[in-house]
């Protein structure tokens, strides 16, 4: 050791004392880990480097695990603060080739190296080597190897890493020649001065057994030393919620002793100054940080554009091509076009061409094309895109921009260079088939997929931070449940707004110190996964722009999510799934086979009868109007056009709800409209003198200040993004004019001052929440065709909508019961009427074979294609004989078709078939044996009309229990179809209840339900589950599913409650509840059980009338003597009609109403004068 210290400092040749502190030893750290070492790094980007900044250093580097899912955050936020950003990574090598699985197991499959790039080559080396990790090598980690290091050395400088690094690895096994060898192919392969050994010191026992031989091998080899600071978080104190973070990652409570660690709390961003204490022996260590940060420059280029190119046919430009596209769609769209609409359509050509998106079009209008020709539906439009004429032309879009006086500029603003952004929708089913064929046209390497990180959000982190610290889940939940539900908000902003929350904050030291670990913590990336829709399309291969990883699924995807590669200037398009067209091509399917004729690009848009009918509110399945809020304002609007439905998809959001009531009644009242001045009547009459719509803003400001449409949309951002300063400047502008700028202002248009600041006023208010108007039009199109095909083929509409949800029992049993509501009848399944899906079936609808569980696609195939070539199964063992030689029957598939009704039409009951069908499969099987022998069976050489009675006979067993039946029927459906256990209580349960189960399911879109938080509610049903658990002091509560005629819902009965309670808690008791809901976070909600009462014991009356008081009292007695045998909790009321007299009958009277007592009252008064009433369950609670 003593040599090797020697000879290093004879290299080092130290200065003398005095001269270090004239120069300021510098210092950089290239070993650093961001929030982007998922779950495993705590150091927010922001932070560390406004950390880096404060502590004096001119440059830091980003070395996330495996991934640079960060480098672009980090290289603008470094750039903004003046430090220069050193991309790199902390790379897992595999120990032989990457491709390999399994050679070595535990800590020996992969080591860790630190890669930094130099300069731009070494920077789209490094993503080619990141990208390579996770599509060639991924094994636990994405891994790499010597051969890629190889291939993709140049301009990167290497690290040797942490313990985990292969050199340090061989020296804490003993094995120094090993390492040294290690380190001199690692040099080999990037070449002199470009790797380094380095040193680190956490504390750790082996770090200075390690560094004492790397001191030793860097004399004997002349490789360089670095000393790196192995950074996790950014403060010291940030240890403890850093420790928490990674028993999030590793599912562990701070307590377990045996879990993943970071011992010693040094894990920090350090000063220079606190590195030079750790390494006086290394001075030289540290400098050579400096000087490899001072090598390290890396330029990224943003907002150029790197667009693929379309390939034109035969000999045109592009350009060209889309002229002659868009010309040929304008006169087939408007027949006869004006010279209104060409000038338009040149205009926004000319846009399109200046700001170099002819390619992007030409794209775009190619994927819609092969989807129109290959029968896949493809939505009206989506989002700005369709205020262009160009889309409308070329088919992107099917709503008329002009008609609904929709803006370009508001999707393609000249004035402001911008990707624009053409999403489209397909159907459910089939969006899979665009994005191949795309892939196939542009190739493999070209089309991929994009990141998208889910982030430790504020309720979220709150409770998972509570179960790692182990405090009970009650307490914690209450603590999340302060945080309101809005989009984006913070712990800080919660601690602001709910005065609960600050109060339980400052008084309470648990909450407090939950609440501090979870404010470190929020907002860290928790997780990667792939973006829904999202899609990049580029020019070259795309990990010459961005490096690669993968989703769950295995799915190649981007490391940078849509933002960046925007700003990177590539293009993506969302290819979105929407289940609502896949619904609208299948009903329209089966309505043809009724109307051969229906089309719906012929619908007629102002159908009054439609409209009327969304104005009742059945619109159960109508797209986007099917929740309970827009059920019941749709009742107020009473819709008369489609533009109030496009008002009213744009209005029924948080905020411009507010502005709701002033639309209707503006639309009722015309008389209460008043418009400032009148160049705001064309603008704002649609509708009804509110502002609704961004497009409306631009529009404002265009006619009453003379703006060009270009900076009306870039003030809309302004509005919309609240930006106070660009809004203070521009109501300037608005109100007086600019000279400059060229726009002449409100007051030389004749609107007085006063005018104009209160109309600039009342657009900031609307701007925050005015709506795309071309994606309301688009949306409110897809609607009415819904709400059309429901008033006009109903049958046809609700099959098709089931079909799109029968994955999902509980959303089915909701849709059967608005079929029950609109007197559509249900059929069980039949193998020989129905298909795979729910099909229409003489005006009924037939339940779909793919809902019965277990019995898959190919199954339903075979037995279709049989019945379609051989005509319809005769009896059980027809059945059984034809589908068996294709394999493709088993017990379980047959008895599913049985206890799901399928097979009800083969002459004979279920219990029948159940007991029989093992024996049939037997004999089935036998016959086979004997004809692969070439064995004749007697069956065989019986004569033709003999051959019934060797046909195995049905047992004479009868048929199950109306229970029995339905229980099978649950079993494999998931839901009830021949009837309901609680059909004949549907009236008592109605009138009882305040909430259904279908209330507890979060909203599709909202994501909320409609029962809130802490509500008093009670639910009536049937008790399918029980699960009975022991709390900590050992005393028992219930977790139990209650069912309706909707679906279920889970109720928790605390130990208090279900010791009074537990008698009528039992399996299959029918039930109302009364509770607490509790709301959970994107899941359905719970009730918390207070009181219970069974469906018997609701309170019942006898009413008896009488002429007169007089009548009455004649009578007394007799009544006395027919109610004196009877004892129970059922009051009886006495009323005589003269008198209008109501007398109860004291409790010692009440009876048990049962059919004896009331035939003896009814032969005696007459059945006209007994009536027994129901009581609202409302009076037992």
């Amino acid at each position: 050791m003593e040599t090797a210290l020697l000879l290093f400092q004879m290299r080092e040749r130290r200065p003398a004392p005095g001269l270090i502190q004239e120069e300021r030893m510098s210092f950089a750290h290239l070993h650093v880990h961001t929030e982007y070492s998922l779950l495993d790094g705590s150091n927010k980007i922001k932070e560390y480097v406004a950390r880096v900044k404060e502590l004096g250093m001119d440059s830091a580097a980003i070395t996330d695990h495996g991934v640079m899912y960060g480098v672009i955050d980090f290289y603008r936020e470094a750039k903004k603060n003046g430090i220069n950003p050193i991309l790199g990574c902390e790379v897992y090598v595999a120990p032989n080739s990457r491709f390999d699985r399994e050679v070595t197991g535990g800590e020996d499959r992969y080591y860790h190296l630190v890669l930094l790039a130099e300069n731009n080559e070494g920077y789209a080396n490094l993503m080619k080597i990141v990208s390579r990790g996770f599509v060639d090598g991924y094994y636990y980690k994405p891994r790499v190897d010597k051969a890629l290091l190889r291939e993709y050395h140049s301009g990167i400088i290497a690290l040797s890493a942490c313990l985990a690094g292969e050199v340090q690895r061989y020296i804490v096994k003993g094995l120094y020649d090993e390492a040294k060898k290690t380190a001199l192919e690692y040099r080999d392969i990037f070449g002199e001065d470009n790797y380094f050994l380095e040193l680190q010191d956490h504390g750790i026992p082996d770090q200075a057994l390690v560094n004492q031989q790397l001191l030793k091998m860097s004399a004997e080899t002349g490789i360089g030393l670095v000393a790196t600071n192995d950074v996790h978080y950014t403060y010291a104190e940030d240890a403890k919620p850093h420790d928490i973070l990674l028993c999030i990652q590793t599912g562990k409570k701070l307590a377990d002793e045996n879990r993943m660690r970071y011992e010693g709390g040094q894990y920090y961003v350090k000063s220079p100054e606190e590195m030079e204490k750790l390494f006086p022996y290394a001075l030289q260590a540290l400098d050579n940080t400096q000087k490899i940060a001072d090598r390290c420059h890396v330029e990224i280029e943003f907002g150029v554009t790197k667009l693929p190119k379309y390939d034109v046919p035969d000999g045109m430009t592009s350009w060209e091509y889309l002229q002659k596209l868009c010309h040929q769609g304008l006169e087939k769209r408007y027949h006869d076009p004006s010279a209104e609409l060409k000038e338009r359509l040149d205009y926004e050509l000319s846009t399109i061409k200046n700001m170099g998106y002819v390619d992007y079009f030409l794209i775009v209008w190619d994927f819609i094309k092969y989807a129109k020709d290959h029968g896949i539906a493809v939505g009206p439009g989506r989002g700005s895109a369709a205020g262009s004429i160009v889309s409308y032309c070329l088919g992107i879009t099917t709503i008329d921009p002009i008609r609904y006086q929709l803006l370009f500029e508001r999707f393609l603003n000249p004035e402001r260079v911008s990707m624009p952004d053409i999403d489209v929708d397909f159907c459910f089913e089939r969006r899979q088939e665009v994005i191949d064929y795309v892939v196939r046209k542009y190739g493999k390497d070209r089309v991929v997929q994009i990141v998208t990180f889910g982030t430790l959000a504020a309720r979220g982190v709150i409770r998972d931070v509570g179960r790692v610290m182990d405090l009970p889940y009650a307490f914690v939940d209450s603590i999340a449940k302060m945080i309101p539900q809005e989009l984006n908000i913070t712990i800080d902003r919660a601690l602001k707004e709910n005065p609960e929350l600050r109060r339980t904050y400052e008084s309470d030291e648990q909450v407090k110190n939950l609440i501090d670990m979870a404010k470190r913590l929020e907002g860290l990336p928790r997780h990667s996964s792939m973006h829904a829709a999202g899609v990049v399309i580029s020019q070259k291969s795309v990990d010459e722009y961005v490096p690669l990883s993968r989703a769950a699924d295995g799915s190649i995807t981007t490391q940078f999510t849509m933002t960046t590669l925007e700003e990177l200037g590539l293009l993506k398009m969302d290819f979105l799934g929407l289940r609502t067209l896949t619904v609208i091509q299948n009903a329209v399917g089966m309505a043809r086979k009724k109307d051969p004729g229906l089309d719906m690009e012929k619908i007629d848009y102002n159908d009054q009868d439609v409209l009327n009918y969304i104005g009742t509110g059945k619109t159960d399945g109508i797209f986007q109007l099917e929740s309970a809020g827009m059920k019941s304002f749709m009742k107020e609007l009473k819709p008369h056009s489609l533009e109030d439905i496009i008002a009213g998809i744009s209005l029924y959001r948080p905020g411009p709800m507010d502005f709701i009531p002033q639309y209707i009644r503006g639309k009722n009242d015309a008389s209460s409209i008043t418009y400032d001045c009148p160049q705001l009547e064309p603008i704002l009459k649609p509708t009804y003198g509110c502002i609704v719509y961004q497009e409306q803003v631009m529009q404002i400001v265009r006619d009453l200040a003379g703006y060009t449409l270009g900076r009306s949309d870039l003030l809309r951002r302004a509005m919309s993004k609240k930006k106070g300063d660009v809004m203070q400047k521009e109501r300037q502008i608005f109100v007086y004019g600019d000279e400059e700028a060229n726009v002449p202002g409100c007051i030389k248009n004749g609107i007085d001052e006063k005018t104009a600041n209160k109309i600039y006023d009342e657009m900031i208010d609307f701007a925050k929440y005015a709506f795309n108007k071309s994606h309301a039009a688009a949306y409110a199109v897809v609607a009415y065709q819904t709400a059309w095909l429901k008033y006009y083929y109903p049958v046809e509409f609700m099959a098709a909508l089931m079909t799109s949800v029968i994955e999902n029992p509980s959303k089915v049993s909701e849709y059967i019961y608005a079929c029950r509501q609109m007197d559509i009848r249900i059929l069980p399944p039949d193998i020989n009427k129905g298909v795979a899906d729910f099909s229409v079936d003489d005006g009924n609808i037939r339940y779909g074979l793919a809902a019965i569980k277990s019995i898959g696609r190919p199954v339903i195939q075979a037995v279709v294609e049989e019945r379609e070539a051989c005509g319809p199964y005769r009896n059980l063992e027809d059945f059984i004989t034809r589908l068996s030689p294709k394999e493709i029957l088993n017990k379980r598939t047959i008895e599913n078709f049985i206890k799901a009704g399928a097979l009800d039409t083969l002459g004979g009951t279920r219990k029948q078939f159940m007991s029989i069908y093992i024996q049939i499969v037997d004999h089935v099987n036998q016959e086979k044996k004997y004809s692969m022998a070439g064995q004749m069976s007697l069956f065989d050489m019986a004569p033709e009309g003999q051959k019934e009675d060797f046909l195995i006979r049905m047992p004479d067993v009868g048929e199950y229990s109306k229970e029995n039946l339905l229980a099978f029927e649950k079993e494999v459906l998931g839901i009830y179809i021949s009837g309901h256990p609680l059909e004949e209580y549907e009236e008592k349960w109605r009138k009882a209840i305040s909430a259904t189960t279908a209330d507890f399911q979060p909203d599709d879109e909202t994501g909320r339900t409609k029962v809130r938080d802490g509500a008093r509610e009670i639910i009536g049903g049937m008790i399918t589950e029980k699960t009975v658990k022991h709390t900590k002091t050992n005393q028992m509560m219930a977790f139990v599913t209650v069912e309706d005629l909707l679906g279920t819902v889970e109720v928790v009965v605390f130990p208090r409650d279900y010791e009074k309670n537990r008698d009528y808690l039992e399996t299959d008791s029918k039930v109302f509840i009364r509770g607490r809901v509790s709301e959970e976070d994107e899941k359905a909600s719970k009730l918390i059980c207070e009181k219970v009462i069974p469906f018997e014991q609701t309170k019942r009356e006898l009413w008896i009338q009488f002429p007169d008081k007089a009548s009455y009292l004649d009578a007394e007695q007799i009544v006395y003597g027919y109610l004196a045998d009877s004892e129970g909790d059922d009051e009886v009321i006495i009323y005589c009609a003269k008198e209008r007299a109501v007398k109860r009958l004291p409790k010692n009277r009440n009876i048990q109403i049962n059919p004896q007592v009331l035939s003896r009252l009814m032969n005696h008064f007459g059945e006209s004068r007994v009536k027994v009433v129901e009581k609202a369950i409302e009076n037992h609670f």
